[in-house]
């Protein structure tokens, strides 16, 4: 930018492109890059070959050569490059002097490049100055220990030799600084090279406590095995389970373990060392394990064998379920089955006894459900498998004693209990469990259950006793009133009964009147006993006009075998009408009266019949609006709709529509439109 003398700043004008339009010659950067490929082919042509004759030329030559060379160091001594020709150029003249010279100068400036002691090195031994190179290769891994090819150079130079003693001294010094796991091996292979079983075998005892992997002890023990030294393989394994102890357990090992016993027929071991394994390695990191065992067992086992496998597999899974939720009742369930199906008592009650301990922490029924059947399970256990009552009747005992009977209980558990000391003939026991959870917190699945064992043990006095007691709990259960009420009838106190059902029908609050009716009024009808039950038809009548009554009340006349029956069914049917006018349920009216059609098409004559039809009513369909949630239109709908002629008599409106409606037709009717749709009457004209 420039500056004016006012100091500010003036930017500078830019030329405008006056011609955009295209260049007709268009260059793209593929054509760039081709040319510039094909001037590389232009290749110029090789210098002339110098030929020397004379020791005076060579000396001329060399001397320029060694100008060039040194100067190019001089220009920058860390190019290790240009030092190495130099070197290699001296060593093709076989000036091996001056070469060593040169790379010990290149030392001097740089002692760590791997590279330069290498060539250093090897132009030694090419040369066969084997004193040298040693010396070299001593210099370099006392520089540099720590690169391996260094010492790999080294040992094979001395192997090459036939200097086996001074290949394993390179070897003992290289493990002195606990190489990685190859030069180990190298070091291994050296050794069995010349036969020196027993000088590898002391390589590998330091080598698998240098690198304590898994791997390294399979390969000392396969080495052992593939030399005929059974026991000492046997010892390798077992120590390296001794060395990774219960902490660090491998299945990688104990399958190679298995795997050597079972070359070996030793097919009890093999079990033994999957047994031991699988039940103490976690499930997830025991597949392999898992794996060779069934196949092993489907080799060499029986069908009991693999089953035990299968168990021990579902067993782990199931353990780390219960592990990482305790309160998982359906995992508790699943472990419990598996460990009763294996038959061993001892892990079954151990199993039971984690399940049990797992108490819902919060005192609400819905929680506890589940969790309950696992005593019930564990009482049946004990009560069924391990034939120990005692033990059983512990199990019950803990179980209620635990629950929060003062918030909820469980009636199957006090029956069962109790049903469980019938069975052990302990009658006294029974009743005082049963009593006692009556009176902690009565249920009707308690009371029932109680009455139904004295039923059974024909102790019809406490069934009475407990009966009361149910009653006095729960007045409103008519199940419980009708029980009982059989109970006396079928002991034949008839008047026991008909005083219970009295009881009964008297509440204030009943959850179902209509089956308690129907049960007083079958029992009047079996104890023949009509003129009874015609009152109790009366009394119901007097509390609901339901249609449905007044029907069964018509059967029951018809059913009776007396001379006016026909006369009282069709004024049962006459009082029913005059009753039933009132009811808003017109479909029930409806009901009623195609039930007193059907009587009077069997039994009576064509004028009552004619009486009845009269009294049909007329079905018309009719539309009303429809209101949403919210209170808005939502439209219209259709319904039909029953008109008696009892209640029309009393609208004049109707009979106010009935002769328009009856106008229109004779107006239409003067017309007489053949085809004019407006002949047909809309039923929906008889909307007010």
């Amino acid at each position: 930018m420039a500056s004016t003398a006012a100091g500010k700043q003036r930017i500078p004008k830019v030329a405008k492109v006056k011609n955009k339009a295209p260049a007709e010659l268009q260059i793209t950067a593929e054509q760039l890059l081709r040319e510039a490929k094909e001037r590389e082919l232009e290749l110029l042509p090789p210098p002339p070959t110098q030929k020397i004759t004379d020791e005076e030329e060579l000396n001329d030559y060399k001397l320029r050569k060694r100008k060039t060379f040194e100067d190019n160091i001089r220009k920058n001594r860390t190019v290790i490059s240009n030092w190495i020709k130099y070197a290699q150029w001296e060593e093709s003249l076989k000036e091996i002097q001056r070469a060593r010279s040169i790379y010990e100068r290149a030392l001097d400036v740089d002692h760590r490049n791997v590279t330069l002691w290498l060539k250093y090195a090897e132009m030694e031994m090419k040369n066969r100055q084997i004193n040298h190179a040693r010396n070299i290769w001593d210099r370099a891994i006392t520089i540099l220990p720590r690169v391996n090819q260094f010492w790999y150079k080294y040992t094979y130079m001395e192997e090459m030799l036939g200097n086996v003693a001074g290949g394993r001294q390179v070897f003992e010094r290289w493990m002195e600084w606990q190489p990685d796991e190859q030069a180990w091996h190298s070091y291994i292979n050296f050794e069995l090279r010349y036969k020196e079983i027993e000088r590898a075998r002391l390589v590998y005892e330091k080598f698998v406590f240098i690198h304590p992997d898994v791997k390294n002890w399979i390969k000392y023990a396969r080495f052992e095995e593939k030399h005929a030294y059974v026991g000492h393989a046997r010892k390798v394994f077992e120590r390296g389970v001794e060395f990774y102890g219960e902490d660090y357990m491998d299945e990688q090992l104990f399958v190679a373990f298995a795997k050597f016993e079972e070359k070996q027929k030793e097919f009890d071991r093999v079990r033994v060392i999957y047994k031991y394994a699988l039940d103490r390695i976690a499930k997830q990191k025991a597949q392999e394990l898992f794996k060779n065992y069934t196949v092993f067992e489907k080799k060499f086992g029986d069908r009991r064998g693999i089953e035990d496998v299968i168990v021990s597999k579902r067993r782990f899974q199931y353990e780390e379920e219960v592990k990482a939720n305790p309160h998982n009742y359906d995992a508790w369930f699943d472990y419990l089955r598996l460990v009763e199906s294996d038959g061993d008592p001892d892990s079954v009650h151990e199993v039971y006894e984690r399940a049990i301990a797992n108490v819902p922490p919060i005192q609400e029924k819905r929680h506890w459900r589940r969790y309950i059947y696992l005593w019930i399970n564990y009482a049946l256990f004990e009560e069924l498998e391990a034939k120990d009552p005692e033990k059983t009747r512990q199990v019950y005992q803990a179980c209620l004693e635990l629950i929060p009977h003062k918030k909820f209980t469980f009636a199957k558990l006090w029956l069962l209990y109790a049903q469980f000391e019938v069975r052990q003939k302990n009658l006294s026991l029974a009743r005082r469990a049963l009593g006692t959870g009556i009176g902690k917190c009565p249920k009707n699945k308690l009371f029932k259950g109680y009455i139904e064992l004295e039923l059974q043990l024909r102790e019809f006095d406490r069934c009475r006793k407990l009966y009361e007691k149910y009653l006095e709990f729960s007045p409103e259960n008519c199940t419980t009133w009708i029980k009982f009420a059989e109970l006396e009838t079928i002991l034949g106190d008839v008047e026991r009964a008909r005083a219970i059902y009295e009881l009964a029908i008297g509440q204030p609050r009943l959850d179902m009147p209509e089956v308690l009716w129907k049960s007083y009024i079958d029992f009047e009808i079996e104890q023949e006993e009509y003129e009874r039950t015609r009152n109790l038809y009366r009394r119901l009548l007097q509390r609901t006009q339901h249609v449905k009554v007044w029907i069964s009340y018509v059967q029951f006349e018809l059913s009776v075998d007396v001379p006016e029956r026909i006369p009282s069914c069709r004024k049962i049917y006459e009082d029913a009408n005059r009753s039933l006018r009132n009811c808003e349920e017109k479909e029930e009216r409806l009901i009623f009266l195609e039930s007193w059609g059907d009587f009077e098409t069997e039994f009576g004559t064509e004028s009552s019949q004619d009486r009845v039809r009269k009294l049909m009513p007329e079905r018309v369909k009719k539309r009303r609006k429809l209101q949403a949630e919210d209170g808005t239109d939502a439209g219209w709908e259709e319904y039909y709709d029953y008109i008696f002629p009892e209640d029309a008599a009393n609208q004049p409106n109707l009979k106010l529509l009935a002769m328009a409606k009856l106008w229109k037709k004779q107006l239409c009717d003067e017309k007489e439109p053949e085809d004019d749709p407006d002949k047909e009457t809309d039923e929906n004209e008889t909307e007010s």
